[in-house]
């Protein structure tokens, strides 16, 4: 007797469900992202078969994004990029030491970059979370954590490059000794446009 009570309840709860109208339902917006921020991001380029572990630090209020990539069994590489569209990438360790700097018609990653243009793609279990979806043109996959609102992933939609985000550490910032590109960047003419 009990087990027919609970599936008439189980059935009717489903009928509610499902005659309840999608459209009721708002969509989820992305969180934004704050505007300073550490994660450690692992980072596997499938193309090239290389695993890096990144220490991303944004600065929205700087201007300035910096990922430290240490590469598998190699020396570290720094990306310091900051919103007027310039981009050092050098390494420190390399013999010798190296420097490339490009221009990008746009800066660092907005806080609100998924704000506007993402299409919504629903829930997935991702890494053990439960994360909302969304697909950003042909550019990015990007998840988050449902409850946290914290980025769990994020893939470049070519395959290339698939980022797991291991810690997320909200107002964390980077010495602005750590950022400043070293004097062997300046000592150089080319300048690459993207």
């Amino acid at each position: 007797m009990k087990n027919i009570k609970l599936l008439k309840w189980i059935l009717t709860l489903t009928t509610i469900i499902q005659s309840s109208s999608s459209s009721d339902i708002p969509t989820p917006l992305p969180a934004p992202w704050p505007e300073q921020f550490h994660a450690v991001v692992v980072m596997n380029l499938s193309e090239s078969q290389q695993v890096h572990v990144t220490d991303l630090w944004y600065d929205w209020g700087k201007g300035r994004n910096v990922n430290i990539h240490q590469k598998q069994l190699a020396e570290k590489e720094y990306a310091v990029e900051w919103n007027n569209g310039t981009s050092f990438y050098y390494s420190l360790n390399h013999n010798p030491p190296y420097c490339n700097i490009t221009t990008f018609e746009v800066g660092i990653t907005r806080p609100d970059f998924l704000q506007t243009d993402a299409e919504y793609s629903g829930t997935q279990m991702v890494e053990g979370f439960l994360c909302h979806v969304w697909k950003k043109a042909d550019f990015i996959v990007y998840y988050e954590d449902v409850i946290t609102h914290r980025p769990v992933r994020f893939d470049f939609v070519d395959g290339t490059i698939y980022n797991y985000v291991m810690t997320f550490e909200v107002g964390a910032v980077l010495a602005d000794s750590e950022v400043q590109a070293p004097a062997f960047c300046f000592n150089q003419d080319t300048i690459s446009e993207i």
